[in-house]
């Protein structure tokens, strides 16, 4: 296997995705702690469908690192998921205080 360059994209997304995961799995269990009428029961699910994107991304990028001759297919697969998944977070950032604090 040939050295990996030190920028090597899937060298950031490998252990950020993973991070991920874990802070999206935090995230449904601490809404499950919330009275369930103050927030919209679709962001529970939302998030899970994040880290769901957040893992295939962390998966598509170990690949990458362990497939020399598919690398820059596999990363740009990882890279596209890992930012679908940075933005649908984003999106359930903003629906968990604008639900909490609505009168």
């Amino acid at each position: 296997m040939a050295e990996l360059p030190n920028n090597s994209i899937s060298n950031h997304i490998l252990p950020v995705s993973a991070t991920m995961v874990g802070v999206c799995m935090t995230v449904i269990s601490v809404i499950q702690l919330v009275p369930k009428n103050t927030l919209a029961p679709i962001t529970d699910k939302l998030l899970a469908i994040d880290g769901l994107f957040f893992l295939i991304s962390t998966l598509f990028s170990y690949w990458s690192l362990r497939h020399d001759s598919h690398r820059e297919v596999l990363e740009k697969y990882a890279d596209w998921i890992f930012m679908l998944g940075m933005i649908l977070m984003t999106l359930v950032g903003f629906i968990i205080p604008f639900e909490m604090f609505r009168t």
